[in-house]
């Protein structure tokens, strides 16, 4: 921590007070460890002197046919260890001139440090890369929209520790009305409104009755997996054909684009739902810092007595967005069943909606940056099943952990010190 000077004989001023600065040494010894870890597994021991590893990067529908990427492993590990502590002691220079380290710099960073472990891991190896990121924006795509989910929530004022049980409210209904219409339009809609209908629950009792808001979403997730377990054993299980068996989205190819090498596959070979999901990733940052129902919602999250002050109903402001944030939720929970499985199946979301949640903290309530960080748990998701297929030396115990390791990381070492919205989880009680 930085001192404050004053002159002889007098008390700091508020003012010099303000201008103190807090050190945070979280990033340069979250870097500092893992440089460490690429200089010892990348370079040292390494994986042989010969060893080369492939990096595919076009597929055969693909305009410009790119040539394989081939590194060498050692040449490689040495490389990447050698700029990961550069960047690394740049970080502490950084953080001793009070500065603080661009989160560009940690992406550069991250991506050299995962180009080292590919390398690494796939030694005499391919590793398919449009492949690698298909998979990280289908497995990304619920956690995107449980996390706008948690950002228009959260902005608004209320903590939505429900996430989960809107996900998974939202997979079970999508399953039982897709298969019962054989319609996925419809299954999509009503996955919708049985995330809306979960808000509701959430919204009446934090935001009527001020009941604790960590409370009630941690309840709702426990009553949506029962409820959802038991229907599926009574109910669907019994009748899998006619209750359980819904119609699938398809792939939509978008001509020219979808043949763009590495991008096109990845953006724009995808179902419905993903591109509802790019649409609403740009409508809720646009409507958000935008527009005047981003400056109602944010302000009844920030300052909720300034707004009633001027005119704005607090509760009724936070009632509705918590309901929309719910049925964005729901169309995340639509994907696993209408997009992935093609079924329900209990506890499908695994977890999902606590993910989405970290990636609302590691974002920093910012709808773009928890996009970006729900694509790096996705990334890390698909990464273990890629490097199953290839006989990565990782063991399979490690490669299951790993998406809950970088959430971990995530939050508690780069994100350092955040502020969630002023008045998150406080009940407004109007005077």
């Amino acid at each position: 921590m930085t001192a404050v000077t004053t002159e002889p004989g007098t008390a700091p001023t508020n003012v010099a007070l303000a201008k103190a600065v807090v050190r945070s040494w979280k990033a340069p010894i979250a870097l500092g460890i893992f440089a460490l870890i690429s200089l010892v597994l990348f370079a040292i021991i390494g994986r042989g002197g010969s060893a080369v590893s492939t990096f595919r990067l076009s597929t055969s529908k693909d305009f410009i046919q790119l040539p394989d990427l081939q590194l060498p492993v050692r040449a490689t590990g040495v490389t990447v260890s050698i700029v990961l502590i550069l960047i690394t002691l740049l970080s502490v220079y950084l953080v001793r001139q009070n500065r603080k380290v661009p989160i560009w710099l940690v992406s550069v960073y991250a991506i050299l440090f995962m180009v080292g472990f590919l390398s690494w891991a796939a030694a005499n190896g391919t590793i398919p890369l449009p492949g690698l990121l298909i998979g990280t924006v289908g497995l990304a795509t619920p956690l995107i929209f449980g996390a706008l989910s948690g950002v228009i929530s959260e902005h608004v004022g209320v903590v939505n520790i429900a996430i989960e049980g809107q996900l998974l409210a939202g997979a079970f209904v999508a399953a039982l009305v897709g298969s019962l219409t054989q319609q996925p339009f419809v299954g999509l809609a009503a996955a919708m409104i049985a995330g809306v209908l979960v808000s509701f629950v959430l919204a009446a009792f934090s935001i009527k009755y001020f009941v604790d808001q960590i409370i009630v979403g941690v309840v709702l997730n426990v009553l949506v997996a029962g409820l959802t377990s038991f229907l599926y054993s009574t109910l669907l299980s019994p009748n899998a054909l006619e209750l359980n068996n819904p119609p699938q989205f398809h792939k939509l190819n978008i001509p020219v684009l979808s043949q763009i090498p590495i991008i096109g596959p990845v953006l724009f070979q995808q179902t419905i739902i993903s591109y509802l999901m790019y649409i609403t990733v740009g409508l809720v940052y646009w409507g958000l810092f935008h527009t005047k129902w981003g400056l109602r919602l944010r302000s009844s999250g920030e300052h909720p007595q300034a707004a009633d002050t001027v005119g704005i109903n607090v509760n009724s402001t936070r009632f509705w967005n918590v309901s929309l944030a719910g049925a964005i939720a729901g169309m995340g929970g639509a994907f696993y069943t209408l997009v992935v499985v093609g079924a329900f199946n209990k506890e499908m979301t695994n977890g999902a909606g606590f993910i989405a949640l970290a990636a609302v903290i590691f974002g920093r309530w910012d709808p773009i940056r928890a996009t970006l960080a729900a694509l790096l748990f996705g990334f890390a998701t698909n990464l273990q099943n890629v490097l199953g297929v290839i006989g990565s030396p990782v063991p399979s115990e490690f490669m299951l952990m790993l998406p809950y390791v970088v959430t971990i990381f995530a939050v508690a070492g780069l994100v350092g010190k955040v502020r969630p919205p002023a008045a998150e989880g406080k009940p407004y009680i109007k005077s």
